[in-house]
């Protein structure tokens, strides 16, 4: 199988815009509509498990249905952290180091069953599950951690967005110029960009008294919706015409 994208500059830029929409759509449906966070949770939970049944069902990779399943990931972690940390009163620090120590349960499991966490050699759908439980553990794990840097450590909206913006062009750094593991690279930004989704997404919706640049989580989700899919339209005429190419003998 060969189910999943390419880690191009492209992927960080849509995952970073997924992240970032997850989050303002998270909150349009949480506070915006008025469904709460437990009623948000069940019916993002509900979409995330359609999608994910049709990305397992399926034996190639289709842009559209795996960006889908990573926006789902994405808008179901957002209200499911915020309900751990705000219903459920457990707090963004309880509610991290537990996301954090069930995302390091299935990294333990993946690697005991697999041999590796390497997302370029997902060959069954055993591992795929592990793959997408692994990002939707992260993608709710990053919306405490924004949060907590946001609204505990004092940095504020922009800070937290700058800070992991700083940690990510490390990242980068330590990438181009060394031969550290590009797995444990991979997952330390597929980890960051949420965060940095989840403060930037705050930064656009929330108004200037907390920092924010008051776009609203409608305006916000139908501009980042908009260049979510222009990418992904783009990645699936490229991803077309590489299939129909021949292959050199």
């Amino acid at each position: 199988m060969n189910k999943l994208p390419q880690i191009t500059f492209a992927f960080w830029v849509m995952k970073i815009c997924a992240t970032t929409l997850g989050e303002t759509a998270g909150d349009l449906f949480s506070k915006t509509l008025g469904l709460g966070y437990a009623l948000s949770s069940m019916i993002l939970i509900g979409f995330f498990l359609i999608t994910l049944v049709a990305q397992l069902l399926s034996n190639v990779y289709h842009p559209v249905l795996y960006w889908l399943v990573i926006l789902a990931t994405s808008t179901a972690g957002t209200t499911m952290s915020d309900y751990m940390d705000r219903t459920l009163e457990l707090g963004y620090a309880t509610g991290t180091a537990i996301l954090l120590g069930g995302l390091t349960v299935v990294f333990v499991f993946w690697r005991l069953t697999a041999g590796s966490l390497d997302v370029t050699r997902i060959r069954t759908r055993r591992v795929e599950m592990f793959y997408w439980i692994a990002i939707l553990f992260s993608n709710t794990l990053g919306t405490a951690l924004g949060d907590f840097l946001a609204d505990n450590s004092g940095l504020g909206f922009a800070g937290g967005a700058a800070l992991i913006g700083g940690l990510l062009a490390v990242l980068v750094t330590v990438a181009l110029t060394t031969k550290i593991s590009r797995v444990l690279l991979f997952w330390l930004a597929f980890v960051l960009t949420r965060p940095f989704g989840a403060t930037l997404g705050d930064v656009l919706t929330r108004g200037s008294a907390e920092g924010g640049l008051n776009f609203g989580t409608l305006g916000s989700s139908a501009v980042l919706a908009a260049i979510l899919a222009l990418f992904i339209i783009g990645t699936t005429i490229r991803h077309k015409k590489e299939s129909a190419a021949p292959v050199a003998g």
